[in-house]
């Protein structure tokens, strides 16, 4: 059961959201004297020594860290003693967890926006140093008109400007602070949330604590997101095929693989791959508002579910998405001259 129920295989990833998250509640609980001002200073230091042990990969997960929150609470008071424990007073996982999840989202998503900038700037650059470049536009895949390669290139760019302008529009609701929500029901203490929100960098509070605990609105919203960019990218990758056998674009060899039977084949495999990671992000949103649709109030396990990441790309790091991944390799392939 144990090995079942644990999350913190997955969701170790939020490690530095949580310890500031717990920061936060810490200064919090001060404020209205739940603990005094040397056990906030004792609690803020011994967060501070484990975010440097997991900053350096060497926080020691030990049996019976059932997740990130135990595991940190758990070492916290190994460094303190008893006092840590009163870290979680009139805190529960369940508002905790969905702190940590809207702060690493956000995160995530500021990450990404700014990738966005970047690939949007490498379509801007290659449209324009290749204006004059004419090539065969098509409607029903037969030829129709001569247009300029910049027009084709471009009318991709297009609808990545308005994924950017999706994403940033998805970071004000999911930037609100549920912390202080308790369990279900709020914090028996009265914790300033308004306080809380603003040492966290929230744009505001959540509404309902009843809702706040159970809410992932912000992360379907982020996985149709991805669909949808996942979707322009799989088109644009369909289109250059497309246009490879067609002798109108040539795909460069660093972005290409042969054949072990037939080395006189290119074949277009990043391309291919773009594609079919359109379909996996597709699946995600679709899993995950299947598991939503389901759930009574207030916080129930499935949703540990929304932090599991199913396609791993080397070393985690701060946002490891199969969007970012994508991205990146998209402004690879649009940056060298066709």
């Amino acid at each position: 059961m144990e090995k079942f129920n644990e999350s913190l295989s997955f969701d170790k990833r939020m490690w530095a959201e949580d310890l500031k998250g717990s920061m936060a509640y810490c200064k919090a609980t001060c404020k209205v004297g739940i603990i005094t001002e040397a056990e906030r200073d004792s609690m803020l230091d011994g967060l501070g020594k484990i975010y440097k042990e997991w900053e350096s990969g060497t926080f020691e997960i030990k049996p019976g860290d059932e997740d990130i929150h135990t595991a940190n609470e758990r070492r916290l008071t190994e460094l303190i003693g008893a006092v840590g424990g009163k870290l979680h007073t009139g805190r529960s996982r369940n508002d905790q967890v969905a702190t940590d999840t809207r702060l690493w989202t956000v995160n995530a998503e500021r990450d990404i926006l700014k990738d966005m900038a970047t690939l949007l700037q490498a379509g801007a650059h290659v449209a324009n140093e290749h204006i004059d470049i004419l090539m065969a536009g098509y409607t029903h895949l037969q030829p129709a008109q001569p247009i300029r390669f910049s027009h084709w290139l471009c009318s991709h760019m297009a609808p990545l400007v308005r994924d950017t302008q999706r994403l940033q529009e998805l970071i004000p609701r999911a930037n609100q602070c549920p912390l202080g929500s308790g369990a279900l029901a709020g914090n028996a203490f009265g914790v300033d949330r308004a306080f809380l929100a603003q040492e966290l960098g929230f744009d505001g509070v959540t509404m309902n604590s009843l809702d706040s605990v159970c809410d992932r609105d912000f992360v379907v919203e982020f996985l149709f997101w991805s669909t949808m960019v996942c979707t322009h990218l799989s088109q644009f990758a369909e289109d250059v095929i497309i246009n490879n056998l067609l002798k109108g674009i040539e795909i460069d060899d660093a972005y290409a693989t042969g054949s072990s039977l037939m080395p006189q084949k290119k074949n277009p495999d990043a391309l291919e791959l773009l594609r079919g990671k359109a379909g996996i992000a597709l699946g995600r949103m679709v899993g995950l508002t299947a598991t939503l649709k389901g759930l009574p109030r207030a916080y129930n396990k499935d949703l540990q579910e929304d932090k599991v990441r199913r396609i791993r790309f080397g070393k985690v790091t701060h946002v490891t998405t199969t969007e970012r991944q994508i991205l990146t390799l998209f402004s690879s392939i649009i940056g060298p001259s066709f």
